[in-house]
């Protein structure tokens, strides 16, 4: 089954937008319940994609439904920002970015704990066997995202001076061409380009060893809290949407890796060794996370964005706890 998708063309709004401006486009305040979702999705090895296999946004959220396939999670906030779409998909580091950036969103989702599946590869015969020999060549990676964050902690943890190195901020497609052009060295980079570049390289590090030395990225959901608040029973359905779908990743990989691959245009084995480089949660676990230490990775990521000078300045932790709800799992769940 091939899953089609609407295409953004462009996305040009940014994150610095004030507060008044994030109802977005004109949309009058929302007063009472939503007849139509929209969702914003990343091609992220997760329940999402069983759920879009399924057709279960479509089928159970009892509303109508548009998915929009995004590149990034900084084109995933400028939507919610603008009010495009209603919930949205991406990593801790553009999470961070937008509650720095005062976007008045609920994080509510941990779709997965990142593990294997974002790597930091060498071309071959780079001359790059180690985080030291990474020094005076070019690297490839989306900025902003969970991958950069993870490459600056990698380099931080080695003693490594990040302007020694030249890093590029480039898109998965574009990484992957500057690698067959020969214009990067390395990319530190996830599936499905990652798979690609592992042909013809050699995997340094990734962020399943860089989170035992405490270095977490995880791939998330954000809704806006508007909608939240006026729709609380779809976002509870969403969650339940997403047990289910991890339930399938945890007890029938096979199942779940046929249907991955269906909707990523994958093959079957590819979509099989990628599941086993996250972690899927379960209720009891996501209300932990939610609920006791994900306000303060997202904190401890936002202070990092802030060191690098991406971001002026980084809010509390309060403004962080606020922002990370586990609400609708634990009503999900009941």
């Amino acid at each position: 089954m091939k899953k089609k998708f609407l295409k953004l063309a462009a996305v040009v709004l940014t994150l610095s937008l004030t507060a008044s401006a994030f109802t977005g486009c004109g949309k009058k305040k929302e007063t009472g319940k939503a007849t139509k979702v929209t969702i914003g999705t990343l091609d992220l090895v997760n329940g999402d994609l069983i759920a879009q296999y399924e057709k279960w946004y479509e089928t159970e959220l009892g509303v109508e439904v548009n998915i929009i396939k995004f590149d990034s999670g900084k084109d995933i906030n400028s939507a919610i920002a603008s009010g495009s779409i209603d919930f949205g998909q991406e990593g801790t580091s553009p999470a961070a970015l937008a509650i720095a950036n005062g976007l008045d969103v609920q994080v509510f989702w941990i779709g997965d704990i990142i593990g294997e599946a974002e790597t930091l590869v060498a071309k071959n015969g780079s001359g790059i066997s180690s985080l030291k020999d990474l020094e005076g060549k070019k690297i490839g990676t989306p900025f902003a995202s969970t991958a950069h964050y993870s490459l600056l902690n990698a380099l931080k943890l080695e003693g490594i001076d990040e302007n020694s190195i030249e890093i590029l901020d480039l898109q998965p497609d574009d990484i992957y061409a500057a690698w067959q052009r020969g214009d990067i060295d390395a990319a530190y980079v996830w599936h499905p380009v990652l798979a690609k570049l592992l042909e013809d390289g050699t995997a340094i590090t990734d962020s399943a060893q860089l989170a035992q030395k405490g270095i977490v990225t995880a791939d998330t959901n954000i809704v806006r809290r508007e909608f939240a608040e006026a729709n609380p029973e779809i976002v509870t359905k969403f969650v339940e949407l997403q047990l289910k779908a991890n339930d399938v990743i945890n007890n029938d990989s096979d199942k779940a890796a046929e249907q991955i691959a269906s909707v990523l245009e994958i093959e079957k084995t590819d979509a099989a060794e990628q599941i086993t480089q996250f972690e899927y949660l379960t209720a009891e676990e996501e209300i932990d996370y939610l609920e006791n230490s994900f306000a303060e990775t997202l904190k401890n990521t936002a202070d990092f964005l802030v060191e690098q000078k991406s971001i002026k300045s980084a809010p509390d932790l309060e403004t962080f706890q606020d922002k990370v709800t586990a609400e609708y799992v634990k009503a999900a769940s009941k």
